[in-house]
This record gives C-alpha cells, sequence and structure tokens, in this order.
C-alpha cells in the first residue's frame, strides 16, 4: 500500500497545481495535523481517496470548520484494509489549548485505548503531531517529544510512527526519516510517499520528489 503522509505546510505542488496524475498510485492520505482544513477536503474531494488525519497544535480551527470527508482518527485505532492505524495528535502542554496535553495527560489518554489494544492486538502504524521524545524533536517546551511514545513503540513494536510538528525548515537538522527498534520513523513535513511494508526487513522506497532515502 502506497501511503502519502502530509503535516504542518501545505504543498503548492498539489494545492496550487493539482493534477491527479500526481496522486496516481496512492492508496490513502494521512495528515499529522497543523493543516488548513479545506486542504485535507480538497485533498479527500480531488483525489477521491481515503484521508485520514489527528489534530496539531493550531488545529482548533477544526472544531468550528472540520475537513469535510475526512476521517478523524485521533484516540482511536482506525483499520484501514487490515492496517491498524493508532492516532493521538496534540504537541506538548507550553500555554494552554485544546490539543497540548503534559505527559501526564497523554499517558491518560493512551491508558483510555486499553480495550482497543487488546482487541486489535496492537497496532501497525502510531501517528501522531509531535515525535517521541529525544527522536527528532526539540529541546524547547513546544516541539518537545513524548515519552509516551517510545513506550507505545516499545511495547508495541509498530511499522511506522508518522509525526510532524518539527518543520524540517526550521534548519535545526532535524531528519525526514529515523528509525527506533523496529519502528521506521517519518517526519511528514509538507509531504511525503511511501510503500508501506509490514515485514520487518522493509526499507523506504519512496519520498518527495528529489529526495532519496534509505535506511540502511
Amino acid at each position: 500500500m502506497r501511503i502519502m503522509a502530509i503535516a504542518d505546510e501545505e504543498s503548492s505542488y498539489l494545492w496550487d497545481y493539482f493534477d491527479k496524475s500526481k496522486t496516481a498510485g496512492i492508496d490513502l492520505i494521512i495528515s499529522c495535523g497543523d493543516l488548513n482544513p479545506h486542504y485535507l477536503s480538497f485533498l479527500a474531494t480531488l483525489t477521491s481517496l481515503p484521508v485520514l488525519y489527528v489534530h496539531g497544535n493550531h488545529d482548533e480551527k477544526y472544531d468550528k470548520t472540520p475537513p469535510e470527508g475526512c476521517i478523524c482518527i485521533d484516540d482511536t485505532i482506525y483499520v484501514h484494509e487490515g492496517i491498524r492505524i493508532l492516532g493521538l495528535g496534540g504537541s506538548m502542554r507550553y500555554r494552554p489549548g485544546n490539543y497540548q496535553y503534559t505527559e501526564r495527560e497523554m499517558r491518560r489518554r493512551v491508558a483510555k485505548l486499553w480495550f482497543q489494544l487488546l482487541i486489535h492486538r496492537g497496532f501497525d502504524i502510531l501517528v501522531t503531531h509531535a515525535p517521541a521524545y529525544q527522536l527528532n524533536d526539540g529541546r524547547d517546551l513546544p516541539h518537545q517529544g513524548f515519552k509516551e511514545f517510545i513506550r507505545l513503540m516499545e511495547k508495541y513494536k509498530p511499522r511506522y510512527l508518522l509525526h510532524g510538528h518539527v518543520h524540517l525548515s526550521y534548519g535545526r537538522a532535524h531528519k525526514r526519516y529515523d528509525k527506533y527498534l523496529d519502528t521506521h520513523v517519518i517526519n511528514a513535513y509538507e509531504r511525503f510517499v511511501f510503500d508501506y511494508e509490514a515485514d520487518e526487513h522493509s526499507t523506504l522506497r519512496y519520498g518527495i520528489p528529489g529526495e532519496v532515502l534509505s535506511d540502511d
């Protein structure tokens, strides 16, 4: 299955100059947050593909204008063609906001998922907005990652963690790709296309135009 992960900045390649051929071969779109809700609705309408999303810390506008034709997967395990996808949006709390959480609050969110985790026997893809703690995150509180995501990867060993929040344009040497134990970690900033591989020896095969990645 080919997945396009998006986050944080709307792609002019898709939005300003859309051509359906640009998404040919893609089976699923996943948003990791902080995107214009009209952009998500646009992608869902023009591509006729499923668009899943979690909230970013700047997505309070979704409360009044949710992305039409899209599926929110925050705090749930959504199964798409047999792939179990867990959504946990939001960032570390640094000011009042609906989609900001302390480490303890994030841990409580996960604890409430115990039955879903039990009946689904874990998950294959973890979709977040913030990164995991000390795994391509920032040292400032607003961009610090969650330790709970590390625990989830260690316990359930998902094939992928998709996140946003730390922009590759920040110039802090943030990486597009990393790996933690068995989990491929992808920063979805703007857009990134990859083939979902369930095999433990899988490698990343695709990226945005001109970007070549490997986990070798």
